[in-house]
């Protein structure tokens, strides 16, 4: 039998698809939750785990060899550090050969507090001892999605970051391409993953609000400091534009009313 390969944050937008996509492909997954109620589901072996108390983790990383980490704690990003070095403790006590951490294109670029976050975790995980694979990805169209959400609540207007470009690749293509690193050996940091079309963030509100089927007026604000010139300077895209799903067919299949 096949190593199993635990998934961190299986409950989440992303790691949902990656054991979707491990499924698929027969791999016996595991998966972690901090959820009081497991989830269900058919060939996937559901387990309790709290990454920032570290309670059930020796369970839950016994017999893996293969970790995808997914897991992220938006609202309260600093938990994300102490989290991953509990996970990071655990695979080195279990004998995990293999981690597979996803970030985020530009984190290394712009100085935003999350970003810090997720370089810092990058940091530790190529300081671990343990085998490592990194894959750093442009925004996911759900992240944009729930944001213009949000920002649309403001009467009249939606707000965005002005001279600011995004990339939005689906998250099922990122849940492929780390499943397909987790299949091989650690290769370190990976070649970036992006979605097939580059956008000034001006062109993805409006498109949203015309599928969404709301009227608001787009207003680009300048955001300011360094993070805002981090925005600015284009370090949000990448030149592996290797995502196939557009932003267009996202909208035409989540968001037009």
């Amino acid at each position: 039998m096949a190593d199993v390969v635990l998934v961190t944050g299986a409950t989440g937008v992303l790691g949902r698809e990656v054991v979707a996509r491990a499924r698929a492909l027969g791999m016996p997954v595991r998966a972690l939750t901090r959820r009081a109620e497991l989830p269900v589901g058919e060939g996937v072996e559901w387990v309790r785990g709290d990454l920032l108390t570290g309670d059930g983790l020796a369970a839950a990383f016994a017999g893996v060899r293969t970790v995808i980490h997914c897991a992220t704690d938006i609202r309260h990003p600093k938990n994300d550090l102490p989290g991953f070095e509990r996970l990071l403790a655990a695979a080195r006590t279990a004998g995990v050969g293999h981690v597979v951490n996803i970030s985020i294109v530009g984190v290394d670029r712009i100085p935003y507090f999350y970003y810090r976050i997720k370089l810092a975790g990058e940091r530790l995980l190529a300081d671990s001892g343990i085998g490592w694979s990194n894959l750093r990805a442009t925004q996911f169209p759900t992240l944009l999605d729930s944001a213009f959400g949000a920002l649309s609540k403001l009467p009249g207007l939606l707000l965005v970051p002005s001279g600011t470009v995004c990339q939005p690749v689906d998250q099922r293509e990122v849940a492929e391409r780390l499943v397909e690193l987790a299949q091989g050996a650690p290769v370190g940091q990976a070649p970036e993953l992006g979605g097939p079309t580059v956008y000034p963030a001006e062109r993805l509100a409006e498109s949203w609000l015309a599928a969404a089927g709301k009227r608001r007026r787009v207003l680009a604000v300048r955001v300011p400091g360094r993070a805002g010139a981090g925005f600015r300077s284009g370090a949000l895209t990448t030149p592996n534009a290797d995502g196939v799903r557009s932003w267009e067919e996202y909208l035409a299949a989540e968001v037009a009313r």
